[in-house]
């Protein structure tokens, strides 16, 4: 079969679709993969036909995290809120033909149509318009749930959640029946949750559903969401050797990393975690990923590399500080290892949230932390009731290639 895969955002986002393309190319299928052009080189090398869409997405997360960060402190200040997202959105917005115009060469071409959340809707026109299945790939419950805003009594959670849907498909109207003219489709008559409900199209959860009890239940969809666990590669890091025999070296050390994007202020960020670790008595791991800290010298007790596989490292840590992406907090749970989120995007705001209602670690925002508050944070993680019930959690976690397998068979049968 031929089957096109779609997926914008860090490579957190483009992540769980290289893992399912890799499998279904393995087990024979002609398999092409949309990615923003300065991943289009990731794809590649995990072994697929990279086809670039959009602009470079390192150019706007710089305005999507200051958008976040100024969100939570000043959600009241709206005309400001408006501008900045409106900063993030703009970008995407000046390559919004050729974005479309990329999923209908795809559309025309495959049987069937995976993507991730983002540019979600304009996949599925592409879909319906070619009469092909969609499935599309979730990394959090972003779909209306009692859960997700834990903070609201349930019901009024999920009438928080299905307004916000109604008002993001009317705010995204025009757009939407724009590419739908153009595709010679009707103009929509509602929310693309709805559309694909109708459809009987597939919303691949590419989490644990240990992480949300009770959401499957409440969700009762016959199917049509299931928890297949994170979806993340198993890649070597060129500094495994070095990380694997500098952990042998002395004590379980912590972890920090911060993802994709990177920190504002590499030599700040490494003085504090060099000064925190110190007063406990531990040392610490930092691997770079997108910040570049090879102007900063760490002490002894601290080790700092480019990459590394999580995977491998993290079962040997003491306890893992980082930005709470979907699959870094996956392979943290599956390692058992308490975990401390410092959060600075809604989706790692909802994990932190996670990892603190399962009691197997706590959260904070990044552009909160301090000295004081990280000592604090590590001291609290460090408990050993907190290392026993991360343990425990451990067992509940699916396991890296079940998780493949199983959404790799999903997207297989609804071809």
């Amino acid at each position: 079969m031929k089957i096109a895969l779609a997926s914008y955002g860090s490579r957190g986002d483009v992540e769980p679709c290289v893992a399912i393309g890799r499998e279904l190319q393995r087990r024979g299928h002609d398999v092409r993969m949309a990615a923003p052009p300065d991943l289009a080189g990731f794809v590649n090398s995990a072994g697929l036909a990279a086809v670039p869409y959009g602009p470079d997405v390192q150019s706007i997360l710089g305005a999507h995290r200051e958008f976040w960060t100024f969100f939570f402190r000043n959600f009241w200040r709206v005309r400001q809120v408006i501008q900045m997202r409106r900063e993030v959105a703009n970008p995407v917005l000046q390559r919004w033909d050729e974005i479309g115009a990329t999923l209908a060469t795809l559309g025309d071409w495959a049987d069937v149509l995976v993507t991730g959340l983002n540019f979600e809707q304009l996949a599925a026109n592409v879909a319906e318009r070619y009469r092909i299945p969609l499935a599309t790939v979730h990394l959090f419950p972003v779909r209306a749930n009692s859960q997700f805003l834990s903070f609201l009594p349930a019901a009024l959670g999920r009438l928080t959640m299905q307004a916000y849907e109604w008002l993001g498909w009317r705010a995204a109207k025009r757009l939407d029946d724009t590419q739908r003219r153009e595709l010679g489709l009707p103009k929509a008559t509602g929310p693309l949750p709805q559309r694909i409900e109708e459809r009987g199209w597939l919303e691949i959860q590419a989490y644990d559903g240990a992480c949300f009890p009770g959401l499957a239940a409440e969700w009762d969809l016959d199917g049509r969401r299931p928890f297949v666990g994170a979806l993340v590669l198993d890649l070597p890091g060129a500094a495994d050797d070095e990380v694997a025999a500098w952990i042998s070296s002395g004590t379980p050390p912590i972890f920090f990393g911060f993802g994709s994007l990177p920190v504002s202020s590499p030599a700040d960020t490494l003085e504090m975690i060099s000064s925190v670790c110190a007063q406990l008595g531990e040392r610490a791991l930092v691997c770079a990923a997108g910040t570049d800290f090879t102007d900063v010298s760490p002490p002894e007790h601290v080790k700092v590399v480019d990459t590394m596989n999580y995977a491998a490292a993290f079962p040997n840590c003491r306890a893992l500080v980082h930005h709470g992406g979907t699959g870094t907090t996956a392979i943290g749970l599956r390692a058992g290892v308490p975990t401390l989120v410092l959060s600075t995007d809604i989706d790692q705001t909802v994990w932190g949230a996670r990892v603190k209602r399962l009691r197997v670690g706590t959260t904070r925002r990044l552009s909160r932390t301090t000295h004081e508050s990280l000592v604090a944070d590590l001291r609290t993680i460090l408990a050993p009731e907190y290392a026993d019930r991360a343990h425990d959690f451990a067992i509940r976690m699916t396991r890296p290639a079940g998780s493949v397998s199983t959404a790799t068979d999903l997207v297989e049968r609804l071809a």
